[in-house]
């Protein structure tokens, strides 16, 4: 395993890399796989791009992420102004069902509500609104519930994980249960285990997806009630 210290310095040249977190004052902390990032940036998109550059570094295991959006400006936008920003954001992604997704603002923070039929349509209308300047969060409470009658084919999200570089060789164990499929077993990146579970929420008929899987780097696992794995965004 990487020591802390190079583990800290492979994030931190991992998240100066990133150019648009130019003049971000972001702090880096890691214990034994696990990083801490906090200090500020001026939107809350620079905050998503902070977590993705984290995620992309081997030998990270879980992120607790502290960081705090400051707009910084002197002038924040009210939640109406900041509303109608959001849904004109929406309005023009057409993978977006608009007429199904509801957002609720309350002191910048924006909550996403409603229902979609696929959740590559979830994860898009998160991504949409990252760039809309005066964010401050978001919750992501938008439900998935597929039209479709089809029936989940457990080899065809087995044979989809092996297809894929990020997982084809981990040690991926996929069971379905009407249209719930969970994952378990072990990959080697936080990426690997985003990545499953994407792939996973593109069979037909599935409205949920358990993604139990483990970071497991050079033998080393983390174990659920051992380490707290945050940055949860949806």
């Amino acid at each position: 395993m990487k020591t802390n210290d190079l583990l800290q310095k492979d994030v931190q040249d991992a998240i100066r890399w990133e150019r648009a977190l130019k003049g971000a004052e972001i702090d880096v902390n890691a214990n034994d796989g696990i990083i801490t990032l906090t200090g500020w940036v001026d939107s809350y998109g620079k905050k998503i791009k902070a977590e993705q550059a984290t995620k992309s570094v081997t030998g990270v295991q879980a992120i607790i992420e502290k960081i705090i959006v400051s707009h910084g400006t002197g002038i924040e936008k009210s939640d109406e102004d900041l509303a109608k920003d959001v849904l004109n954001a929406l309005k023009w992604n057409w993978e977006i069902p608009n007429e199904k997704v509801k957002v609720k603002v309350e002191n910048g923070w924006i909550t996403l509500e409603g229902e979609t039929e696929w959740n590559y349509q979830k994860e898009a209308a998160q991504n949409t609104i990252t760039k809309v300047e005066g964010i401050k969060g978001i919750t992501n409470a938008i439900v998935t519930k597929s039209d479709s009658l089809d029936k989940v084919e457990l080899e065809d999200i087995e044979s989809a994980l092996k297809r894929n570089w990020a997982v084809s060789d981990a040690d991926i164990k996929v069971f379905v249960s009407g249209s719930e499929v969970t994952l378990n077993g072990n990959v080697g990146s936080l990426y690997g285990k985003d990545e499953a579970g994407r792939i996973a929420w593109n069979a037909p008929g599935v409205w949920a997806v358990n993604n139990n899987l483990k970071v497991e780097y050079y033998g080393r696992q983390i174990d659920k009630n051992e380490r707290p794995v945050l940055s949860e965004l949806m």
